[in-house]
């Protein structure tokens, strides 16, 4: 089994060939969004990087099923300015683009603003120690539940409803790198859906055409927290939001608008 979730083309920077660990639930033939999503932060981040700069929003679209082959990112600055700056980065297989993403970076108040601590993110989840390892029930041997570690707090994959749920990347999403704090949310935090379906999944469909994370700090550590619920209509959208968390408090909330329908 591969190391990691993507391997580089030695040849060309912007292309990577995609291991069986990205793998999704749906398809067999189909990736997890959570990795190429982080691929695509992979990318982000080394666009025109600038110090003391940092990304605050991540919009992912979902334009198709990403499959398990070659793919190229690219990356630019659409918006550049001198406190705030847009990039916008595609995820493309030979047949065309399968995934965009529209990030906006921000400049970091240096020196840092005098804010009244009562008004500041608060608040913990129990760490991952205090919580219930659990493996996704895929029928698959390998993919993105085998490059993953779920701990529970609350709910299971076996309990729908909401879940609170620690989650560690095993693996690099490209080899020879070490996961960023912003690969490493982005890739959990695909997962909202997942930990905290409502719906019975030999049954229903609950796949998310986007998401949406952000954060006004990165994750300290490995592993990042998803406090999720997810709202299904009877009309066939739904929501999945999350409160994003590590082990010093909350980092921000993602969403993912889900398309529901009868597996049949």
């Amino acid at each position: 089994m591969a190391d990691a979730f993507y391997l580089p083309d030695p040849t060309d920077p912007n292309r990577f060939t995609s291991t069986e660990l990205t793998r999704g639930p749906w398809s067999p033939d189909a990736q997890h969004a959570g990795p190429p999503s982080a691929l695509l932060g992979h990318a982000i981040e080394r666009c025109a990087p600038r110090e003391h700069f940092q990304v605050g929003r991540v919009s992912v679209e979902i334009l198709g099923p990403v499959p398990l082959a070659p793919l190229t990112v690219d990356a630019r600055v659409t918006r550049p300015g001198r406190s705030v700056e847009l990039i916008e980065a595609t995820l493309s297989t030979e047949r065309g683009p399968v995934m965009k993403a529209n990030a906006w970076r921000f400049k970091l108040a240096e020196p840092e603003l005098d804010l009244p601590e009562r008004i500041l993110p608060a608040g913990i989840q129990p760490g991952p120690e205090q919580a219930v390892p659990s493996m996704f029930p895929s029928g698959q041997p390998v993919g993105f539940h085998t490059g993953i570690e779920y701990r529970f707090i609350t709910g299971s994959f076996a309990e729908p409803g909401p879940a609170v749920c620690w989650i560690r990347l095993k693996y690099p999403i490209v080899a020879g790198t070490t996961p960023s704090p912003l690969e490493r949310t982005l890739a959990a935090a695909d997962s909202g859906n997942g930990v905290s379906s409502v719906l019975d999944w030999s049954r229903y469909l609950f796949i998310n055409t986007d998401l949406t994370v952000t954060l006004h700090r990165g994750p300290a550590g490995e592993w990042v927290c998803l406090d999720a619920v997810t709202y299904p209509q009877p009309h066939g959208i739904g929501l999945a939001e999350s409160a994003l968390f590590d082990e010093k408090g909350p980092l921000g909330r993602s969403t993912q608008t889900l398309l529901l329908a009868d597996r049949g």
